[in-house]
């Protein structure tokens, strides 16, 4: 049986409202495990209690009630063990601008109790390609260099389990591959990865599980190739050769005309295949000059287990 990175069993946290206005549970009595060596995403709407949860995982907000065991330690038992297996990357960024990456990453080692002889502050910033800007202030940086410092920060004590919260946000595509590059080392070297992100497309390419949690509740959990198979739809999308004449279609499929001349064909594969479609085509009197089939994405997927 693979060993749980993380579990969490009823946790709830309640905020209390100002004064007159009612107070809001944040969280509702989320149960959650989290297998050691995955990249589980972690997604949901804005409000929908990620960030919470993550800063309950970090120490950095109390629980109003619940278990969270980090790496085998209770939170509540063992504070210090399970605060020291678990690194964050937070969304803000948030770092003096008069210290340098070098004393940064030194002085975030020092706050968790690295001994000298074992910090690797050099391969940290190796790894995030901050080698050349070791000596210089962080105020010099470009926002994209400050969000690789936040990654290093969240590496100095070698945590068992690395929480991305929305760690690409803003940034353009060279340093997102090479974020998603050094994620990926880092999980084949052992490490656990914890991944929230609105850019839904890298949580589908990344993930090997996901959970969806709205308004406090866990909606769904559910390896990633799962979840893409409860959107029973696909579109077959034909493009004729000339002039299309209206089809008899098979029931439960529903025909788009679009401006190009293309006609999509929207279909559930459990309910109709896709030629029986294309037989109505041939039927019609259509002549095929090349044909595609699109599928769902976990944009597809998410919005709709979010609107139910």
């Amino acid at each position: 049986m693979q060993r749980q990175a993380i579990e969490i069993k009823g946790l709830q946290k309640l905020y209390a409202g100002a004064k007159g206005e009612p107070d809001k549970q944040a969280l509702k009595g989320i149960d959650l495990s989290i297998p050691e060596g995955s990249i589980f995403g972690l997604l949901g709407p804005n409000g929908a209690g990620k960030s919470t949860m993550i800063n309950i995982l970090a120490g950095l907000v109390n629980k109003s009630s619940g278990q969270v065991t980090i790496w085998g330690f209770d939170q509540d038992i063992n504070p210090r063990q399970s605060r020291a297996a678990i690194g964050v990357m937070p969304q803000e960024i948030n770092m003096d601008p008069f210290f340098t990456p070098r004393a940064l990453l030194d002085l975030q080692a020092g706050l968790y109790g690295v001994p000298k002889a074992e910090r690797w502050t050099d391969e940290i910033l190796e790894l995030v390609g901050l080698s050349d800007k070791a000596e210089s202030y962080a105020r010099q940086l470009s926002g994209g260099m400050k969000r690789r410092l936040l990654l290093a920060k969240a590496l100095v004590h070698r945590p068992k389990i690395l929480v991305l919260d929305e760690p690409t946000a803003g940034v353009d595509i060279g340093l997102r591959n090479m974020l998603w590059k050094n994620v990926r080392r880092l999980n084949d070297e052992g490490m656990t990865i914890i991944l929230t992100t609105h850019y839904l497309e890298e949580a589908q390419e990344m993930c090997d599980e996901i959970a969806i949690i709205n308004h406090g509740e866990m909606i769904i959990r559910d390896r990633t190739e799962n979840l893409l198979a409860r959107m029973d739809a696909k579109t077959l999308v034909i493009t004729p050769a000339g002039n299309a004449p209206d089809v008899t279609l098979p029931d439960g499929v529903n025909l788009t005309r679009r401006p190009n001349g293309q006609l999509a064909f929207d279909y559930r594969p459990k309910q109709v295949s896709a030629n029986a479609i294309l037989t109505a085509v041939h039927n019609a009197g259509i002549e095929v000059e090349d044909v595609g089939t699109t599928e769902p994405d976990l944009e597809d997927v998410f919005m709709s287990l979010t609107e139910e």
